[in-house]
């Protein structure tokens, strides 16, 4: 039974490890660039989300409140990109990896002058709500995560594969230079993959917020989503999630089964095995670009 506690709980928080990894997926696969403020994107998305819902905030219901944080982080991700990131267009990856990290510490500092740095609740309709299966205590809130996070996987499926602005996207990964002579207009499909990027960070802030405080500081759990990134190959959308799922159950395994602190290394430790045996991810899709 403890068994089955540790791998729901483990599932629920790898399904938010996995979409924070799949925001930074979708930006390199589109623009081959490294976004490490993905988390703070989340950690911003859940605190507007907060100021919409909560009573002590603006009050809204909170199925209104969270599609319209969602819309505004899509916004404020576009506009990352179209006013900061365009700008450096042909300077090299290192310097948007620096200009992401900068912006990281930017939206931390906005998110604590604003909200403050003590940690805060989400009010949610199914907070300290428990479902009872055969002898197991399973939270509402875990189904909500993993629930949602199954629905947002396959929109995301039938987005890339069957719409012509997910194709688009996948045209401009392969090769820039090739979908901009076909007539893609390249620039507004990397602006429309951040601003993709940040609705699906906000939708992992609002699941996480859903289980746990949030604060300031949430933004650095984007670490360890691009550690899941790695581990499941940074250029596959599956494998993104996969990794997100095998941080998720390494966590409460190791705290449960092993000494004080590994919990908190055992997502880089696998990373770390995984950058050995498999340089390119466990899910990597190796193939030439399209030209």
């Amino acid at each position: 039974m403890e068994f089955a506690q540790l791998v729901l709980g483990g599932v629920a928080g790898g399904c938010i490890y996995g979409l924070v990894a799949l925001g930074f997926v979708l930006i390199y696969k589109a623009t081959e660039s490294v976004n490490f403020a993905q988390g703070d994107l989340m950690m911003l998305g859940a605190f507007v989300t907060f100021q919409f819902v909560n009573v002590s905030q603006w009050g809204m219901p909170f199925w209104v409140g969270v599609p319209l944080a969602v819309v505004v982080m899509a916004v404020v991700g576009y506009l990352m990109e179209a006013l900061i990131i365009r700008r450096l267009f042909g300077q090299p990856q290192f310097a948007v990896v620096i200009l992401t990290i900068a912006i990281g510490f930017v939206l931390r500092f906005i998110a604590g002058l604003i909200w403050g740095h003590e940690p805060l609740n989400l009010e949610t309709p199914f907070a300290g709500k428990n479902l009872n299966f055969l002898g197991l205590a399973i939270g509402v809130d875990e189904v909500f995560v993993i629930g949602v996070t199954l629905v947002l996987t396959v929109a995301l499926y039938i987005f890339f594969a069957r719409t012509k602005l997910g194709m688009a996207m996948q045209a401009s990964s392969q090769n820039q230079l090739a979908a901009y002579y076909m007539g893609v207009p390249v620039k507004r499909v990397h602006g429309l993959v951040w601003a993709l990027s940040g609705g699906i960070a906000t939708v992992a802030g609002v699941l996480f917020a859903a289980r746990g405080s949030i604060d300031p500081n949430l933004g650095l759990l984007g670490i360890k989503a691009f550690a899941a990134a790695v581990i499941g190959g940074f250029g596959s959308l599956p494998g993104a999630l996969a990794g997100g799922l095998i941080v998720g159950l390494a966590e409460p395994f190791a705290g449960r089964y092993l000494p004080a602190g590994y919990s908190q290394i055992a997502p880089y430790a696998i990373m770390l095995v995984v950058l050995v045996a498999r340089p390119n991810g466990l899910f990597a899709q190796i193939q030439s670009k399209k030209v």
